[in-house]
């Protein structure tokens, strides 16, 4: 036995000394050219027209060399050759040509098919091209003149990371609902606005999901950026190119609010980045000219933050009276990088004599992150807001699953492992609001920072501590594991409110570089 001990000994300080390297991401590389088209289609977009029972808007991309675009479109049969009764569709073009300071040039074709008169309940087959390089044939289905059961997915900001880690949570809900009727994406779904790289990394994470579940897009601030500095924000010059969305909301904010009906459901997006009175304006009377039985409003800035130091209180005021006033029943946010849930009281008037309030519920309102990016939760949950918050979340990639069945709409939250983390139904009632059913108790434990892996880089401990001792009224904002000669640094900034510092420490602690930054 006593052989063995210097080994093990020596084996502990090796453990030891390995446990003090930390692990330094390899984020990938991308060809200069990785993300251009070719003569063959690519970055195919599926969405509804404002009927979903009879409206399919096909949109996809090709080299500049492709001058005609065609969809051709058959109802689906088992039979391999329904192509036989396809119908051709010519599709508009429109020529983009990025050239803009600071990012790579890209030059595409957009090629863009409205079919119209549809057949209602109908899985179609379509593929696009240009008569002689086509894609693969590609299902998607109406919606139903009847209110039959159906589920759609929302999701919230991709923005970070988005092929390395929100292709695995979009695929994870492709798998949890595979018949999902649509995918509401509640803005940020790039970090930024007119990088054709990032617009890449969203397209070949979602692959054919994007091309077989239609779309229901609302832009997030990061789809906004100016074109030349000193010069306004605009929307993304690569948005309108690549959906095709119902045009029926106020002039000058085309494709970004619109409203879609889905059997006995109204969905309405809205810009909460711009014109924001018009689109009030404009909702008053898609909301008081609604005759559906479900009606869910998505945006990206939230009502109710689930962040710290966030409060878009000029938002809250226009928008929440209009919500609570016609009884909207959910509202699907981002913006946050971190998950809440809570609800709203209803409106005293609305409420049935006898009936007890606790079990009735005003709008539900969520916030949902998918990507990569994470937030600290704000500490004092909803406390000051006409509101109440019931669950919540850090550091998880979530989406959403929502089944509308007659008079009851169930909503599921899962994590991209495919964990349920939330659940609640929400009962349509005769008169008066709804009721709502708590379900989060089927759900796993509640998942924080401090009880999932780390998210941000941290200096150990020890090293912190000697390095705040020697720089007093200091302390530590910026954290970041880098290679440097076969060896792994610690890249931080320090600073006391008025002066940073930022410097590479070694992994005993020692100080080798310290510049100041102006």
């Amino acid at each position: 036995m006593k052989n063995f001990l210097p080994l093990f000994a020596f084996l502990l300080v090796l453990n030891l000394g390995y446990a003090q390297i930390p692990k330094v991401y390899k984020a990938p590389v991308y060809e200069k050219e990785w993300n251009h088209p070719t003569i063959h289609p690519d970055r195919i977009m599926v969405n509804f027209g404002a009927e979903a029972t009879s409206e399919l808007n096909i949109t996809w991309r090709t080299s500049t060399d492709v001058k005609q675009g065609i969809v051709e479109i058959a109802k689906a049969t088992a039979a391999p050759k329904f192509w036989r009764n396809a119908n051709t569709h010519n599709a508009e073009l429109e020529l983009f040509d990025l050239k803009l300071e600071n990012e790579i040039e890209v030059s595409a074709h957009y090629h863009s098919v409205k079919i119209k008169d549809l057949e209602a309940n109908t899985l179609y087959a379509y593929r696009v091209g240009d008569g002689m390089h086509w894609s693969e044939w590609i299902h998607v289905k109406t919606a139903n003149t009847d209110p039959d059961r159906f589920s759609f997915i929302y999701i919230g900001d991709a923005q970070n990371n988005v092929l390395e880690v929100w292709s695995r949570l979009i695929r994870q809900g492709f798998q949890k609902a595979p018949d999902a009727a649509f995918m509401i994406h509640a803005g940020d779904l790039i970090n930024h606005a007119n990088t054709d790289l990032e617009w890449e990394e969203w397209f070949q994470a979602g692959s054919f999901i994007h091309s077989m579940i239609p779309s229901f897009p609302v832009p997030g601030n990061h789809e906004y950026r100016s074109i030349k500095d000193g010069e306004p924000r605009q929307l993304s010059v690569l948005w309108r190119p690549q959906f095709t969305l119902p045009e029926n909301g106020p002039e000058g904010l085309e494709e970004t609010v619109y409203y879609m009906d889905y059997q006995d459901l109204r969905v309405i997006g809205l810009n909460s980045n711009e014109q924001k009175e018009k689109q009030m304006i404009w909702l008053e009377d898609v909301l008081k000219n609604n005759s559906n039985k479900w009606t869910v409003v998505t945006f990206h800035h939230p009502l109710f933050s689930a962040s710290s130091s966030r409060d878009n209180d000029e938002w809250r005021e226009m928008l929440k009276p209009i919500l609570d006033k016609y009884q909207v029943d959910l509202a699907l946010q981002g913006h946050d990088h971190a998950y809440s849930r809570g609800r709203t009281t209803p409106l005293e008037e609305n409420i049935p004599t006898g009936v007890n309030a606790k079990d009735l519920t005003g709008t539900v309102y969520v916030v949902s992150v998918s990507g990569g990016k994470m937030y600290s939760l704000r500490p004092n949950a909803w406390e000051g807001w006409d509101a109440d918050r019931d669950r919540a979340a850090e550091n998880t990639q979530l989406f959403q699953v929502l089944t509308v069945d007659g008079n009851i709409l169930k909503y599921e939250s899962y994590t991209a492992t495919g964990d349920l983390y939330d659940a609640f139904e929400v009962i349509k009632n005769i008169k008066g609001p709804n009721s709502f059913v708590e379900l989060k108790g089927q759900a796993i434990s509640g998942r924080y920072f401090d009880n999932t892996i780390a998210y941000p880089d941290q200096l150990p401990a020890d090293i912190e501590k000697n390095l705040i001792s020697k720089h007093e009224g200091f302390f530590v904002t910026r954290v970041a594991y880098q290679e440097k000669e076969n060896d792994v640094v610690y890249k931080v900034r320090i600073s006391n409110g008025e002066t940073k510092y930022d410097m590479i420490i070694d992994l005993k602690g020692n100080v080798v570089t310290k510049e100041e930054v102006e």
